[in-house]
């Protein structure tokens, strides 16, 4: 079994060094370890020493691309390169490498596909109160959105299966720590996760400027993903309150006929702007059916991608092997 440990990386020539040095040689149940290296269009010296540590594989991004893209690229070269574990972690050595065995655990024994560390973040000394509430929030969409038990959803460490990691597809341009779990629970890929303790700080996140600025970047992706894989219910969702307010207006107008009679026109404003809020009622639940019929489509794509990728790389294997 293959293990590939990616690492997505922009000016990190401060700490690359610590974190490869901290990367286990050896992982029960895994015969061959490689580190992979994405450079995401750094300006400073990470790819010399990537290649000064050993790194058996760099991918290089002659621009900046963002972290969903530099995550995306690397999980395409893993599986190119024959992986059939991957472990992506960060650069910053926020995460203890010799916690990479037990992360892989649960997927070498065949308990999950996807393994995500809990960084136990009530416990991180140099989050601030507010920072620790909002993670446990956002922690918290993210199980009701994609139907799993993960309790820290923005941790970067984690360990996917090549199943998992064929059937993945990053979309969004931001982060790709929500979008996967929110996909794996869409796609019924098994979930697990596994708690462990964070390395002390060497540098700030590059990824959060403001914790309110990261909620609300967060909360778009949410909602975006969500829409995306259940447009039916986020429409019915959304329409609901119009159709609710304009049915009041006309059983208001119905109660009143029936207690005064003829009302010789009177409250004719509730009969139209109660037809119209139920107009709009329907026209939202119109547009979650379109986007249902859309939403199967791409389902039907997703599992042709999947089948391409499946046998492209495994090719791509096949050529690296006589090679």
């Amino acid at each position: 079994m293959k293990l590939i440990i990616q690492i997505p990386c922009l000016n990190e020539e401060l700490t690359l060094r610590q974190t490869l040095q901290d990367l286990p040689h050896d992982v029960p149940g895994v015969d061959c370890i490689e580190t992979l290296v994405v450079d995401d269009g750094s300006t400073d010296r990470t790819a010399e020493v990537a290649y000064e540590e050993g790194v058996h594989h760099i991918v290089r991004h002659n621009e900046n691309r963002g972290l969903a893209a530099a995550f995306q690229s690397g999980i395409d070269a893993c599986l190119q390169l024959g992986a059939d574990l991957i472990v992506n972690t960060d650069a910053d050595n926020q995460y203890p490498g010799s916690a990479i065995s037990e992360l892989v655990s649960p997927i070498i024994v065949g308990s999950a596909d996807m393994v995500i560390a809990d960084r136990q973040v009530k416990d991180i000394q140099h989050f601030s109160y507010v920072k620790k509430i909002l993670q446990r929030w956002g922690s918290a969409a993210v199980r009701s959105a994609s139907g799993t038990h993960v309790p820290d959803a923005p941790c970067g460490f984690r360990a996917l299966s090549r199943e998992a990691a064929l059937r993945i597809n990053v979309l969004t341009n931001y982060t790709y720590t929500l979008e996967t779990i929110i996909q794996a629970g869409k796609k019924n890929i098994t979930v697990s996760h596994i708690p462990i303790e964070t390395n002390p700080i060497l540098r700030q996140s590059r990824l959060i400027h403001s914790d309110w600025q990261y909620v609300r970047r967060s909360a778009a992706t949410i909602l975006r993903l969500v829409t995306l894989y259940e447009p039916l219910r986020t429409f019915s969702v959304l329409g609901l309150p119009f159709f609710l307010f304009g049915a009041g207006l006309w059983v208001r107008y119905l109660i009143l006929l029936a207690l005064y009679g003829d009302l010789r026109g009177a409250y004719i404003q509730s009969v139209v702007v109660g037809g119209a809020s139920i107009l709009v009622a329907v026209l939202v639940w119109c547009l979650g059916l379109l986007g249902e019929l859309l939403a199967t489509n791409r389902r039907l794509q997703e599992e042709i991608l999947y089948r391409i990728k499946a046998v492209v790389f495994r090719s791509d294997t096949s050529d690296n092997d006589r090679g």
